[in-house]
């Protein structure tokens, strides 16, 4: 099907134009909706299976609602593509995830449709009910939506954010997206009462025929359905058998069938004249569509380039998560004591093998990053070794945790920050450029930050046996960086050159543009040193004296600016009394939008262009 032959997308340029459609109609235009997803996933990457479960019921939402008088909040946002479609964005999809094109995710900057930016699980009912009471308290009409994953479900946020609104009044909806996977298949006790409210759709029939007998019974019907309401008696349990949505004060429709577009649009105006809080729960199947992503919808979840018709990747999936899979298996085989967490992340984190082959010690926690680092701080105190693999952009949402219940207990945890730095196209939400400054607060904590595989196995051994308290070891998602062919790596610190012209201060990936630069200016008659940080923190002082010997000091980092290891870096320079120079490029105070890794290297100064371009002397 031809991009420019669609006979009823081409003719979709905002939600209103839906409501001319019939059913028959409207399920061509998903199918041709789908095709134009998969053709733009295959050229750009991007998120394909959660995007090709969501479509019917994105057509079906902006086909009942008035958007965006009525406002619908995306969760992670990583299903929006029929959203943005409908919404008058079909024809900037191909920019979609490229340097100044379409996000990947919601984004208010970018359309009146887009009522809250996200990139993270598990928001949307807290942002939604806030959005839903102030326009309450302004007096404005219309309802606010929360499209919530059943994976999103599993994080503390969305619970805490049901119990407030619970029982709340009318015009707010949330809509439960239920595929029984977030990005891996989903694990415990809510995956599993969600499966048990799934094989028994029945009981709001049986509900609602309750109901029709005792309103039509002369004198007591009514009577006694008021009692039954308000009892927590056996008798209403086992009429009623509640939902625990039912328990917050929601009123609950479903399961309902989010592929058949019909029953979609009979629900959702059925809740609309509901004087409450409404709960629609809706079953999708990830990858909807596309055989391939259908059969494999965790490898498709989020995926770079691939070929449409065998569904093969356009480049390697070989990387740091997987050496890091692969060296915690080598480990765990000689130590019993060794465990692996993930946060629903078992794939991404390179875990799979160590889940197969390990699976007493391999625990798999939901999307709950804050539950993640207390329970491994819990592991800790009972003698085991716990590595916690987390994304650097999620690993964000547990730093109480960290303080709290790992570093001010002094138990030992091992933190694998994985995509550590720049990882661009996602954008703002997903590059890691935080962790680096927010574990240098950490009283007691330990960080490393390879450069390459093998220092990625080494510094992760020293993580691990080393030290005793919280200890991090940070890497950046993708291959290993250029590496000169006469480079050795230290231990605390590596000196690569003996330049005298200035001296180079970096650590991880970056160091081999840093590389590639002393090449380039070497061929301009200009040397310098490189000192390479293995351990971020604590700081050397071994390195920092070396420095200090320099007239010039340049420290490149991938990080954000305020409290990281650059500023800690001048800092102890200047107690050893550092009289000359020093320049620090970082990431200051700002978000780095989405692009390339290269691209956003190259903005923020930090390749080898911009190393040369600093290093500059009169």
């Amino acid at each position: 099907m031809s991009e420019s032959t669609y006979e009823y997308l081409d003719k979709i340029n905002s939600p209103a134009d839906l409501k001319k459609l019939s059913i028959d109609e409207l399920n061509i235009l998903c199918s041709e909706i789908r095709d134009k997803i998969i053709k733009t996933v295959a050229q750009n990457g991007g998120h394909l299976s959660p995007n090709l479960g969501t479509v019917e019921l994105t057509v079906a939402m902006h086909y009942v609602y008035d958007t965006p008088t009525d406002k619908i909040v995306w969760d992670v946002g990583h299903q929006s593509y029929t959203h943005k479609i409908i919404t008058g964005r079909k024809d900037k999809l191909s920019t979609i995830r490229t340097k100044g094109g379409l996000s990947g995710f919601p984004k208010r900057s970018e359309s009146e449709y887009d009522a809250f930016n996200v990139g993270h699980s598990s928001t949307s009912i807290s942002a939604a009910y806030g959005i839903a009471r102030a326009r309450a308290v302004k007096g404005e009409k219309g309802r606010t939506i929360a499209v919530i994953g059943d994976g999103a479900l599993t994080g503390g946020l969305a619970f805490e954010g049901l119990n407030n609104a619970g029982r709340s009044p009318k015009n707010f909806t949330v809509i439960l997206n239920d595929n029984k996977m977030s990005i891996s298949r989903n694990v415990g006790s809510i995956a599993r009462y969600l499966t048990h409210i799934r094989i028994r759709p029945g009981y709001i029939r049986t509900k609602k025929v309750v109901e029709k007998i005792l309103l039509h019974t002369p004198v007591i019907g009514n009577p006694i359905r008021k009692v039954m309401l308000h009892s927590k008696s056996k008798l209403r349990v086992s009429v009623y058998r509640n939902t625990i949505f039912e328990d917050l004060g929601f009123v609950y429709y479903g399961p309902v069938d989010g592929h058949d577009i019909g029953n979609l649009i009979d629900a959702l105006n059925a809740s609309k004249n509901v004087n409450q809080g409404v709960l629609i729960h809706v079953m999708t199947k990830k990858g909807k569509g596309y055989q391939y992503a259908e059969d494999e919808p965790t490898a498709f979840h989020g995926i770079g380039k691939f070929d449409i018709n065998t569904g093969e990747p356009l480049s390697s999936k070989d990387g740091f998560s997987a050496y890091f899979g692969n060296a915690m298996c080598s480990m765990a085989e000689k130590d019993s004591r060794i465990c692996a967490i993930t946060a629903a992340m078992k794939l991404g984190t390179g875990l799979a093998t160590f889940a197969h082959k390990y699976k007493e010690r391999f625990f798999d926690v939901g999307i709950a990053e804050e539950h993640a680092v207390t329970f491994a701080a819990g592991m800790a105190t009972e003698g085991m070794i716990p590595v916690f693999a987390v994304y650097s952009s999620f690993l964000q949402r547990s730093y109480d945790q960290i303080i709290h219940d790992v570093a001010a207990q002094d138990v030992h945890v091992v933190l694998a920050i994985d995509r550590s730095g720049i990882v661009g196209e996602d954008g703002e939400t997903h590059q890691g450029v935080f962790d680096t400054a927010m574990l240098n607060s950490v009283p007691g904590a330990v960080v490393y930050s390879p450069c390459y595989f093998s220092e990625l196995e080494h510094e992760l051994h020293k993580a691990i046996y080393k030290y005793d308290g919280i200890t991090a070891v940070r890497y950046p998602r993708g291959a290993e960086p250029y590496k000169p062919d006469d480079y050795v790596s230290g231990e605390e610190y590596t000196v690569y050159g003996s330049g005298k012209d200035a001296v180079v201060v970096t650590y991880g990936r970056i160091f081999g543009n840093a590389c590639k630069a002393k090449e380039a200016l070497k061929k301009n008659n200009k040397d310098i040193t490189i000192i390479k940080l293995e351990r971020i923190k604590p700081i050397s002082r071994e390195a920092v004296s070396i420095a200090a010997e320099f007239k010039k000091v340049y420290f490149f980092e991938e990080g954000i600016k305020c409290g990281g290891i650059g500023e800690s870096f001048c800092c102890m320079l200047n107690e050893l009394g550092f009289k000359g120079n020093f320049s620090l490029t970082a990431i200051d105070n700002k978000f780095v939008p989405q692009s390339t890794v290269a691209e956003a290297l190259s903005d923020l100064g930090l390749d080898c262009d911009g190393i040369v371009n600093k290093l500059t002397w009169n």
